[in-house]
């Protein structure tokens, strides 16, 4: 449901971004803004900013910015639709109810029942740990060092040795047996009729990003089998598209989340202070799992057992990850099999340094790779640089096969003799052969890496005039004697100008509101950016030289644009054209008469 502008932007009004931002980053004041450590990024120097008259913030170190919508989107992970529900209900707002058909009516009580059953079972089991009856099991996690503080947190409980003691629980609440099977708790035969999936297990309880119980997975106590067991599918437990522990990970500090094997490495990583710790529910790693990882990190590092099966899981995964646009790296743990082994032996200090060394997971590949060639030979050397151009093939942008190539050749051009021209024909001749890979994209021929451009003076000024309309608003009256919206010839900067002009003649200027037509996370940070372009100005002489420039490189560049994008047979255009550079020429002549203020 698409709500009103009205309301969303009541909503907005209702929630001042420095008292919604302060109850997650503590902001000190600095003139008319707050500043404090970027909760998005690692930093030891506040660059973080929230600027009241503009109900903005904006980080300067890593970019992020935006109103208060887009700040609980950005920590909570949430939505549009569940960021403004979360702030309506914080400012006491009502928004409208949606009507449901009958069918979504239904299905969404019945999850509603599911959920419920769910968390009751889970207060069940937590329950039944803290027993006689669960005294085997408490013990058993203590003697894998958690501490209580950590079993609370991660509600751990226990299923009792009886087959039928969460059925008969239940049933008291009245469930029905239909609802009570679909809730994936329960198995059915027909001597036994309906009994507990889990019983004798330790239990721990599967948590979706909202924090609501979805599942569950048991550890057997003893030596029955399987040794681990999960909840099956049902209405609201995917196994594919949930992580355990991503509920607490998705607002940590960090860059990055780890994906390790279960759930006691993700519990143990925990309570040493690796809160970003997340594992997959004994599935291997999905593209589900990918997308969802995606919505919360930009890289991932694996950390799998470092057996065999371990390897293969971390190669599974790497394409997978990449596919969804996730970049990754892959953490050694040897001598150790797990980090719940690793951090009892060696320290959470360790652990983090093994974390830091994490390898590239393209390198890993290329390393994982060589194991399988006799390298101590020249055709053993000739089939594994094949197979390092047969991954170099797997990568799209050119820039990045680049690099990698000059990596590779770095790694093994002591002991192979080999050269960066030599991989990198080895590359093309690949590509022009084709591969065994039925689905993989067509590449160009390498040649040498391009430098990136650097941000043109035209899009600079552009960038610091929107800012400067913003910041103050009183400027308008000079500006739109020479610079219309027209001028801006970025697309997003003229649909920016386009709205804070139209803005200007309704009587407020308004950022924090103009920022709500736009959905797209990389668009909000990009226009956020527009308000926070900055150049140190002390003078009024200086001011008045700045806003020159800035006004003439507008209108030079505009004046190009509609040049270069004139139709020859349109006379009028043309026409147009030359009374425009007329006035450029004018107001270069005029230019010391461009005075404004930013008092």
């Amino acid at each position: 449901m698409r709500y009103s502008d009205d309301i969303i932007e009541e909503v907005r009004m209702k929630n001042d971004i420095v008292d919604v931002v302060s109850q997650y980053v503590k902001l000190t004041r600095k003139g008319s803004s707050y500043f404090g450590l970027c909760p998005f990024h690692n930093e030891k120097t506040p660059s973080f900013s929230v600027t009241p008259s503009k109900q903005m913030y904006y980080c300067f170190g890593c970019g992020a910015g935006g109103n208060v919508f887009n700040f609980i989107m950005e920590y909570e992970n949430f939505t549009f639709g569940e960021a403004l529900q979360h702030l309506a209900d914080r400012a006491g707002v009502q928004l409208p109810r949606m009507e449901y058909s009958r069918e979504a009516k239904e299905k969404a009580e019945r999850k509603a029942l599911l959920l419920e059953i769910n968390k009751k079972a889970a207060q069940y089991f937590y329950y039944q740990l803290r027993r006689e009856n669960g005294r085997t099991a408490y013990q058993y996690l203590k003697g894998r060092g958690l501490t209580e503080e950590t079993m609370k947190s991660f509600g751990l409980g226990y299923s009792d040795k009886y087959s039928d003691d969460l059925y008969r629980y239940l049933k008291q609440q009245k469930y029905s047996d239909e609802l009570l099977k679909e809730s994936g708790l329960f198995n059915v035969d027909e001597r036994r009729g309906m009994y507990d999936k889990f019983w004798n297990r330790v239990i721990f309880p599967i948590m979706d990003v909202n924090n609501r119980v979805i599942g569950f997975g048991g550890r057997v106590m003893g030596e029955g089998k399987p040794k681990y067991l999960n909840s099956p599918e049902t209405p609201i437990f995917d196994k594919g598209r949930n992580l355990y522990g991503l509920n607490v990970a998705r607002t940590t500090r960090k860059n990055h989340l780890i994906v390790c094997e279960g759930y006691m490495d993700v519990i143990s990583m925990h309570q040493a202070g690796f809160t970003n710790a997340v594992a997959s529910l004994g599935t291997a790693l999905t593209s589900g799992h990918a997308s969802l990882l995606k919505r919360y990190t930009q890289e991932v590092l694996l950390l799998y057992d470092s057996d065999e099966a371990g390897i293969r899981a971390a190669l599974r995964g790497i394409p997978i990850l990449r596919e969804a646009g996730v970049n990754s790296r892959v953490v050694d743990l040897k001598p150790y099999k797990d980090p719940d082994e690793f951090i009892k032996n060696l320290g959470a200090d360790a652990f983090e340094e093994r974390l830091d060394q994490a390898m590239d997971s393209f390198l890993f590949r290329v390393a994982v790779g060589e194991r399988n060639y006799p390298m101590e030979d020249p055709q053993g050397q000739n089939r594994f640089f094949d197979h390092c151009a047969g991954l170099l093939l797997e990568l799209e942008d050119e820039l990045e096969r680049n690099l990698y190539i000059e990596a590779i050749v770095k790694k093994y051009q002591t002991r192979c003799h080999i050269e960066s021209a030599d991989l990198r024909k080895r590359v093309n001749t690949l590509a022009m052969k084709g591969t065994r890979s039925e689905n993989r994209p067509p590449v160009k021929a390498l040649s040498a890496p391009e430098k990136r451009k650097p941000e043109s003076a035209g899009k600079k000024a552009q960038k610091l005039m929107l800012t400067w309309l913003v910041t103050y608003p009183e400027i308008f009256k000079t500006v739109e004697q020479y610079i219309g919206p027209e001028d801006f010839t970025e697309p997003l900067y003229r649909e920016v100008a386009d709205m804070l002009f139209a803005q200007r003649k309704e009587g407020t200027v308004n950022p924090a509101k103009l920022l709500n037509a736009f959905t797209d996370s990389e668009q909000q940070r990009e226009v956020a950016s527009l308000f926070n372009a900055s150049i140190h100005l002390e003078t009024a002489e200086e001011q008045n030289r700045a806003f020159g420039d800035a006004v003439l490189r507008i209108k030079e560049e505009s004046l190009a644009y509609k040049n270069k994008n004139w139709d020859p047979s349109d006379l009028k255009g043309l026409q147009e054209l030359i009374k425009a550079k007329k006035e450029l020429e004018e107001l270069g002549r005029k230019r010391q008469e461009l005075h404004i203020s930013f008092e």
